[in-house]
């Protein structure tokens, strides 16, 4: 990764230089770490905190349609990964090679997995026999390795946790139905647990993955109007399964080749909450996927019956919330600028005059909004207020997403568009690859996908002229 800044005393304003507020957000708030190997972030707990709350929920979804968790090597034989010519090409530019176990020079270099398709496609081709061995339906949780040039935290690293799914069917109509299934898992995951709103589409052949017949997506839009693909599906059809042999004897005794799908979400979901929800105070994380959703802060904790209020609140909020409490010996100020810092949802405060009053105030992450509320009352009202802070964080990300996409019909608006107000661009396309490269070439944006839900903007291509064929959503992204 870039050589970082010392560690961040104060936020950068995102106004001022949203790359900058990143990092000092990262940083500040303990998510990850530069590590002696370039490239290669350490994640910190609180960032595995996130990423296994992520992980929870996304095993729980996926599992709910079927989908069963295996292990495969870390390593691909360098014959193996030539099997399929498209995704060896795809992939060469980014891939760590292995050459000597120990002291001895390996009789055939392997590479550290970049992704695991030609690895599942050699244990299907021995493990698929017959239609009662379909469908497959694997997933694992890993890390992977791919080289990259320029990186940034979560968002771009040489190494990686994800999980990667790989399924096998016996129809093409199958592997589509489960690819377009589990982009909507994706979606769903997204919106209800970490209170993003995404495009759902498909990508262009110039920007799918290497090997695949079609890829489908989520895009999201950050804070500073850059575009975040957030998690992808793959059909494959039946190109891998013929490049490596991967048959079954169907109902009516004939060979076939089965068709294959793939799916992927990465620790870059992290940079997506980041850059969505943050403020110039740290994180703003939704309830939802919160490692700590309630932190009771005690105030004068020195005086009598203080601290043991203060336990008692947290024991209580405990049985229903993720709950801490900070019991250092800071200031409040300082408690409450980490909490703020943290993306902590709610904090509780509790001094000598609110024991007297029997009750304690709930301050929210996301408005700062305070609310008095009796002892009795104040489990009740934390569930409440948690609820309507992760809707309405769904909500504002939206409204923001939706004030912040354009809509073009020629050339010139697309180009004044693109440099002059981020966001996403919504613009007709002919379906021709050179003009999609001139948008890349001259305004340094990409499509991001084709919406399934299209529009017809106009009926010429925003780009050359000539008859369009798909509207597209367009722009800078990460």
């Amino acid at each position: 990764m870039a050589k970082e800044k010392k560690l961040v005393e104060a936020i950068t304003s995102m106004n001022e230089d949203f790359a900058q507020w990143y990092t000092d957000v990262v940083k500040k708030a303990e998510l990850c770490d530069y590590t002696s190997v370039k490239g290669f972030m350490a994640i910190k707990p609180y960032g595995y905190a996130i990423w296994e709350n992520i992980q929870h929920e996304l095993d729980r979804r996926f599992k709910a349609t079927g989908v069963q968790n295996v292990a495969m090597p870390m390593f691909i034989p360098e014959s193996l990964l030539d099997k399929e010519k498209d995704h060896v090409e795809g992939f060469a530019p980014e891939v760590a090679w292995v050459t000597h176990g120990g002291l001895t020079e390996l009789p055939e270099r392997m590479c550290v997995r970049p992704t695991s398709e030609t690895l599942f496609c050699d244990f299907y081709s021995r493990d698929i026999h017959s239609y009662r061995d379909l469908p497959r339906v694997y997933n694992q949780w890993c890390s992977v390795v791919r080289w990259e040039k320029e990186t940034r935290p979560f968002l771009r690293t040489r190494e990686f946790l994800w999980q990667e799914g790989h399924t096998a069917h016996a129809t093409a109509e199958e592997a589509e139905e489960r690819t377009i299934q589990m982009l909507n898992v994706y979606a769903d995951f997204c919106e209800e647990i970490l209170a993003i709103p995404v495009l759902k589409g498909v990508k262009t052949d110039k920007e799918k993955f290497a090997g695949a017949v079609s890829t489908y997506t989520i895009e999201a839009l950050m804070h500073d109007g850059k575009a975040l693909q957030s998690g992808t599906s793959h059909n494959f059809g039946d190109g891998f399964a013929k490049a490596f042999d991967v048959t079954f004897a169907d109902k009516d005794n004939k060979i076939k080749h089965v068709y294959q799908t793939s799916w992927g979400m990465t620790t870059r979901i992290i940079g997506a909450l980041i850059m969505v929800h943050g403020d110039d105070s740290g994180l703003v994380l939704p309830p939802r996927i919160a490692p700590t959703q309630v932190t009771v802060i005690p105030i004068a904790a020195h005086k009598e019956g203080v601290m043991d209020k203060a336990y008692a609140l947290k024991e209580e909020l405990a049985k229903n919330f993720r709950t801490t409490i900070d019991d250092s010996d800071k200031g409040p100020g300082f408690k409450f600028a980490e909490a703020e810092m943290r993306g902590i949802p709610v904090r509780i405060e509790v001094g000598p005059k609110d024991i007297e009053a029997g009750q304690a105030v709930i301050v929210r992450r996301d408005t700062r909004e305070k609310i008095t509320v009796s002892f009795e009352e104040l489990s009740a009202k934390v569930g409440e207020i948690l609820e309507t802070m992760q809707k309405e964080m769904l909500e504002r990300a939206r409204a923001h997403r939706d004030a912040h996409t354009y809509t073009a019909t020629n050339y010139e608006e697309f180009k004044d568009i693109l440099a002059n107000k981020p966001g996403f661009v919504k613009a007709m396309w002919c379906g021709d690859r050179a003009c999609e490269d001139k948008v890349k070439e001259e305004l340094s944006a990409t499509s991001r996908c084709m919406p399934f839900e299209q529009e017809e903007l106009s009926d010429v291509c925003v780009c050359c002229g000539k008859k369009a064929k798909k509207m597209v959503v367009w722009g800078k992204a990460y």
